[in-house]
C-alpha cells in the first residue's frame, strides 16, 4: 500500500523533536536527503530519492517518492522502473548503452610475473596510479553497445578496445558522459584520452562520436584544449555541451557551446560568469542553467539563435537568497529544480520561465524543521584593502541578542575556486555552528565564481596575498560589532580552506584563539610532490618548486608556503584528515600535526583511515561533528 509522505515523516521525525528547539549533530544526521531523478514519461510526476541516514548502523535507507509535477502529495513508490526515461536506450529501441570496468594494463607484479602469485607489489612506470581515492590498477571504465534482442540487451560491443581511458570520466563523470543522437545512429561521450603523467598534468577532455553504421570514432572537439563535457542534444537536434577554454585550468570560465554539425556558437561567451549545469528548453530554442552569482547560485536561460547573426541573450530567471542546484526538468511553462539555503536541505520546487516565482513542492524535512529555531542569515558587504567591496555572509545564532557578545568563526572556503553560496552542508553547516551559539563570519573572498571573471581568477599564483587580506578584512570588520566577541575569535576550514586555516595560522598576529583544519593543504611542495591531478598545482601555484626561474611558482613555494611560518605559530589548532584523500594527501595533516607538537602548541590530530576528502559514513561523520565542536568549546 501507498504510503503518504506526510505520514513518513510523522513517524521518523515528529516524535522525537517535540523537545527540540535547536539544530544538533544528531538532528543533523536525522534529516532526510533528497535527490532527484526525473520527470515520468508522461510528464505528470517527479520521481525522486530520499536517503534516511541510520547512524546505528553506519548506512543510509533510500526511499522512493512521487509527486505531481503541478503539486499536491507525495506518496512513496516501490520501484522507479518503467516510469523514466530510459536514456541509455536508442531512441529506436534497438541499441542499448552501459559501462563497466575493463582491465586494460597489467600493473601487480603478479600480471608481470604470474608464477609469483602471492605477490602484493605493483609496478609503475607513470604518474595517474592514484585518482581522488582509489588506486589505478590497470582497469578502466569502458562503454559498451548492446544490441536488443526481444526486449533484452546482448552482451555488447566495447566501443572503446584496448584503450586505457575511462567513459565515464573518473572520479566524478556517470550516464551524463554519454547520449545518443536523437536519429539513434550516433553516439556521442566524453573521454580524457591521454594516459599516465601526460593525464596527471592535462584537464583536456573531449567530445567523440560513434557512428553505428561505419564504426568509426571521431574527435568533435580536437581544437578545445579544457574541459568538454556534459554534451546534450536539442529536440532539433544540435549538440550543446560545457567548455573550458584553457588546459590545466580545472575552475576556468565554464560557457555553452552549441555546434549544429557545421558552425559552433560560445552562447555564453559575453557573459561575465561560470556555468554550473544546464538543460535544454523543450522545444530546442533555448537552454536553461545554473550559475553563481553574488553569493547565491541561480537559474539563467540563454536563447539559441541558430544560423543567424543575433546574439545570444542571457536572463536571469530566479533572485534571492537561495541556491539553485539543478534542473529536473519541464511542466508546461514551469521549470522543475532542487532548492538549498543555509537554513534549508534540499527540497523541490516549480518555478515560473517567465517571472521566476517559485513554488516548492516538497516537503521532506519541514516536520523537523518546524521544531527549531531557524539562524538569521545576512549579506554584509566589506571594504578591503584593495579599495573593492567584498559579499560577506554573516550567520547568528537563533534567538540572536545584539546585547550579548558571542564567540565568532571565520569560515575559510575550499575550491579554492568554490562558490560560497547559499548552499547546505552536511558537514560544514552554518546552522549547526551557529545553533552551537557561534557567529559565522564567511567571506566571498578571492577566487570565488559568482563575482565576475576576474575575481574568480585572482587566487591563481595567489594563495598567500590577497586572499589572505581579504579574510583578516572580513573578521576585522565583523569584530567592530559590539556583539562579536573580539577575545573569542576561530578560523575554521577545509580543503583550501584547510591551507588557509595554517597560513592563517602564521600571519594572524593574535586575533584568533583557535583552528581547526581539515584536509589542509601545509608544505607546498610536498604537496606538489603528492598530489595526484597534478595540473591543479602547476596552474594554482604557478608551476614546480625547483623552476628557478618560474617568478611566480618561486613566489609561492617561498612567501605563501604555511611551513616557513610555523615558528610564528602560538594557537591551539585541531588538524583533521582523510587517509584516502588523495588531492591532498595525507602526509600534509602528519606534517601540520608534528610540526604542532614538536611546537609545544596544544593540538590534535582526528584521522580516518577509510575517508577521503570528505567524511561520507554516517558514524564518522558524527564523530567529526562531536570532535568539531568539542575542541571549540574546549579552546573558544
Amino acid at each position: 500500500m501507498k504510503k503518504v509522505l506526510q505520514l513518513t515523516l510523522l513517524c521518523l521525525f515528529i516524535l522525537p523533536l517535540q523537545a527540540q528547539n535547536r539544530m544538533t549533530p544528531e538532528l543533523l544526521w536525522k534529516l532526510g536527503r533528497l535527490s532527484a531523478m526525473g520527470i515520468s514519461k508522461d510528464g505528470k510526476n517527479i520521481i525522486y530519492s530520499v536517503s534516511y541516514p541510520d547512524v546505528a548502523e553506519n548506512k543510509s535507507k533510500k526511499v522512493l517518492f512521487s509527486i505531481p509535477v503541478q503539486g499536491g502529495q507525495a506518496v512513496e513508490i516501490a520501484s522507479a522502473e518503467g516510469l523514466l526515461l530510459d536514456k541509455s536506450l536508442s531512441p529506436d529501441a534497438q541499441h542499448k548503452l552501459s559501462h563497466s570496468k575493463v582491465k586494460v594494463n597489467k600493473v601487480h607484479g603478479k600480471d608481470f610475473y604470474p608464477e609469483l602469485d602471492k605477490s602484493n607489489a605493483q609496478i609503475w612506470e607513470s604518474l595517474h596510479y592514484k585518482h581522488w581515492d582509489s588506486w589505478r590498477y590497470g582497469e578502466f571504465n569502458h562503454l559498451f553497445l548492446h544490441k536488443m534482442v526481444n526486449g533484452n540487451p546482448d552482451q555488447g560491443k566495447d566501443l572503446m578496445p584496448g584503450e586505457p581511458y575511462d567513459c565515464p570520466t573518473v572520479p566524478f563523470g556517470d550516464e551524463g558522459d554519454y547520449t545518443w543522437s536523437p536519429d539513434g545512429k550516433k553516439v556521442v561521450y566524453v573521454s580524457k584520452k591521454l594516459f599516465g603523467t601526460e593525464y596527471a598534468t592535462s584537464t583536456n577532455t573531449d567530445l567523440y562520436e560513434y557512428d553505428l553504421a561505419t564504426g568509426v570514432t571521431r574527435n568533435l572537439t580536437p581544437e578545445r584544449k579544457g574541459y568538454d563535457q556534459n554534451p546534450a542534444f536539442s529536440s532539433k537536434g544540435q549538440l550543446a555541451w560545457l567548455c573550458m577554454a584553457r588546459n590545466g585550468f580545472e575552475a576556468d570560465k565554464n560557457d555553452i557551446i552549441v555546434s549544429n554539425g557545421i558552425t559552433e556558437m560560445n552562447l555564453t561567451q559575453f557573459w561575465d560568469g561560470t556555468v554550473k549545469t544546464f538543460r535544454w528548453s523543450e522545444d530546442g530554442k533555448r537552454i536553461f542553467f545554473t550559475a553563481p552569482v553574488k553569493g547565491t547560485v541561480q537559474l539563467f536561460e540563454v536563447d539559441y539563435p541558430g544560423l543567424t547573426k543575433k546574439l545570444p541573450v542571457v536572463r536571469q530567471v530566479t533572485d534571492g537568497d537561495f541556491d539553485v542546484n539543478g534542473i529536473i526538468g519541464f511542466a508546461g511553462n514551469q521549470v522543475i529544480v532542487t532548492r538549498t539555503d543555509m537554513n534549508t536541505a534540499p527540497e523541490i520546487y516549480s518555478t515560473d520561465m517567465k517571472t521566476g516565482a517559485m513554488r516548492k513542492l516538497t516537503a521532506v524535512n519541514d516536520a523537523l524543521y518546524d521544531s527549531i529555531n531557524k539562524s538569521k542569515v545576512e549579506r554584509r558587504m566589506v571594504k578591503i584593502t584593495d579599495g573593492k567591496e567584498m559579499l560577506v555572509w554573516m550567520i547568528y545564532p537563533p534567538d540572536f541578542d545584539p546585547a550579548k557578545k558571542y564567540p565568532t568563526l571565520l569560515y575559510c572556503q575550499g575550491g579554492p575556486q568554490s562558490a560560497l553560496s547559499q548552499f547546505y552542508s552536511y558537514r560544514w553547516n552554518f546552522q549547526l555552528m551557529a545553533a552551537e551559539g557561534y557567529i559565522v563570519v564567511a567571506p566571498n573572498r578571492r577566487g570565488m565564481p559568482g563575482h565576475g571573471v576576474e575575481w574568480n581568477e585572482q587566487i591563481s599564483g595567489d594563495w598567500g596575498g590577497q586572499v589572505m587580506r581579504d579574510y583578516l578584512s572580513a573578521i576585522d570588520d565583523a569584530a567592530k560589532e559590539s556583539y562579536v566577541d573580539k577575545n573569542r575569535l576561530g578560523a575554521v576550514g577545509a580543503s583550501y580552506g584547510g591551507y588557509s586555516v595554517f597560513n592563517l595560522a602564521g600571519i594572524h598576529q593574535k586575533r584568533f584563539k583557535t583552528f581547526i583544519a581539515h584536509a589542509g593543504v601545509f608544505n607546498l611542495e610536498s604537496m606538489y610532490g603528492t598530489t595526484e591531478e597534478v595540473f591543479f598545482t602547476n596552474w594554482d601555484m604557478g608551476g614546480a618548486y625547483w623552476e628557478k626561474d618560474n617568478p611566480v611558482a618561486q613566489k609561492t613555494y617561498k612567501e605563501f608556503n604555511p611551513i616557513s611560518r610555523v615558528g610564528e605559530w602560538d594557537t591551539p589548532i585541531l588538524i583533521i584528515h582523510g587517509g584516502k584523500d588523495f588531492r591532498v594527501p595525507e602526509g600534509q595533516g602528519f606534517e601540520a600535526f608534528q610540526a604542532a607538537q614538536l611546537r609545544g602548541i596544544k593540538s590534535k590530530f582526528l584521522y580516518f583511515p577509510d575517508e577521503n576528502h570528505w567524511i561520507l559514513q554516517a558514524q564518522n561523520a558524527m564523530i567529526w561533528q562531536r570532535e568539531f565542536f568539542k575542541w571549540l568549546k574546549e579552546t573558544l
